[in-house]
């Protein structure tokens, strides 16, 4: 790998990471990650995120089974934001749906 990991955390510890299905598309979730589980996601092969409420680093899937096979990852141009393109083993949700993304708010009808 090329690309320096320090320049994702030149403003903040902290960065949104975008978890999106690699085959279809879809946006599964929105996570937080630090620079220690960015390394650990390119290591192991399976997201890696910062808990804000907990305070610690968690593996998605270390208590459901429910992983999040990293297939690439991606910046984006301001690089302070990443993107994982992943399969998932099982529903993203905590709540056990396929995806966080569920509760509409609003769409524009014609």
């Amino acid at each position: 790998m090329d690309f320096d990991l320090h320049l994702l955390f030149q403003k903040s510890d902290l960065i949104p990471v975008i978890i999106q299905d690699a085959e279809t598309k879809d946006i599964l979730m929105l996570g937080f990650t630090n620079q220690e589980a960015v390394e650990l996601t390119l290591k192991t092969r399976t997201a890696w995120f910062w808990s804000r409420s907990r305070q610690k680093l968690w593996n998605k899937g270390e208590s459901s089974g429910h992983f999040l096979h990293v297939k690439k990852v991606v910046t984006d141009c301001d690089t302070d934001t990443l993107l994982y393109l992943c399969v998932p083993q099982g529903p993203t949700c905590h709540t056990g749906a396929r995806s966080c993304f569920f509760n509409d708010i609003w769409e524009e009808t014609t």
